[in-house]
């Protein structure tokens, strides 16, 4: 007989990414049972929340489980003990992009609020640095703040991101000593983008309809605001139909965001009831995004973005603490993990189904 051996160090680190009294669970299934991801062969989420109290690391390490859930928060109002399984999902994939993120980075300032705030404080410095050698030089200013837009997006996803979905990969399939033919991959790729641009799997959340929709929303007004500003130059160009493109989105990030805000800190719903820093920052650095991109072309038609570079200075400042931490170390990445989850889940089952 084997005795499995509590390693309570894993707990107190689950607590440390936000997971919220699991340890009261004593294993009765009502998770499970209300639970859409739950079958005859996955115990969703109980099988999660025994290998988070036991510490069994291996098991959610390798799994893709936690990120086929999309916070519907069922299993959390039906507990009868408030173990809140639904939070416990939400800290098991912190922990994973900690684990996906071959910089370490990602568990620093997941598990440090301190250690957050000094780095948003440090790339602020970095940007006000930047304008001091350049003199406040509005033009110069305004160019490398564009030409960053670029090369950050660049390195993020290639130096920071692709290695880290690479090791999703190794973890989830290969360490799983799951063989897969190269032609799965490709057959599999619209399985990968359906997700990544409907995240169709959120409407099997019943209650959650409006929550898809504003999501989607946000999806598509935060690319599309990234596409007009790096890739039209919004902030220079002097063609109208960019100009009032640029106003519209940015006005729908700002109002979707605000709502977004406001719903947190309501606590009204299941999914608001606790919040960690990550996500709060979230939504609070997109808000910020849109207002302060809007107010910096409200200054360049108006003419004053000359004598006024200090908002388009505090644009940047926030356009880099989002590119540089919040993108590749924060909530940000579940956007990304996700949509590359289904996909591996995808081709976990044809494989299967191929043998």
């Amino acid at each position: 007989m084997t005795v499995t051996k509590i390693n309570h160090e894993f707990s107190n680190e689950m607590t440390q990414f936000g997971g919220v009294d699991f340890n009261a669970c004593f294993n009765c299934g009502n998770c499970t049972a209300v639970c859409d991801l739950s079958d005859k062969n996955n115990s969703f989420p109980r099988a999660l929340i025994r290998y988070s109290v036991l510490g069994i690391e291996g098991e959610i390490q390798n799994s893709i489980k936690p990120w086929l859930c999309y916070y519907c928060g069922d299993c959390s109002t039906s507990c009868p003990r408030q173990a809140n399984p639904a939070e416990l999902m939400m800290a098991i994939r912190r922990w994973l992009i900690a684990k996906y993120d071959w910089t370490g980075l990602s568990r620093i300032l997941f598990k440090s609020l301190t250690a957050s705030i000094i780095a948003f404080i440090l790339v602020a410095l970095l940007v006000i640095g930047v304008s001091i050698v350049e003199k406040f030089n509005p033009e110069k200013i305004m160019h490398i703040g564009h030409s960053f837009e670029m090369v950050s997006i660049l390195i993020v996803f290639l130096v920071i991101l692709t290695p880290n979905i690479i090791r999703m990969w190794w973890l989830t399939i290969v360490k799983n000593k799951i063989k897969v033919p190269i032609s799965q991959y490709f057959k599999a790729l619209p399985e990968l983008l359906t997700h990544m641009f409907t995240q169709k799997a959120f409407l099997e959340c019943e209650e959650e309809k409006f929550r898809w929709f504003e999501h989607m929303i946000l999806v598509y007004g935060y690319l599309l605001l990234l596409f007009i500003t790096v890739f039209l130059d919004w902030f220079s160009t002097d063609n109208l139909v960019i100009i009032l493109s640029g106003y519209i989105i940015s006005a729908v990030v700002f109002i979707i965001t605000f709502d977004f805000v406001l719903a947190r800190r309501k606590k009204s719903k299941e999914f608001t009831k606790f919040s960690h820093p990550s996500d709060w920052f979230f939504v609070i650095w997109l808000f910020l995004m849109s207002i302060t991109a809007f107010a910096v072309r409200i200054f360049v038609d108006t003419g004053l973005i000359e004598n006024n570079i200090w908002i388009f200075i505090v644009h940047i400042i926030i356009l880099a603490q989002w590119a540089l931490i919040i993108v590749p170390f924060g909530k940000w990445t579940h956007f990304l993990y996700r949509s590359f989850a289904m996909y591996f889940d995808k081709i976990i089952i044809d494989s299967k189904k191929n043998k």
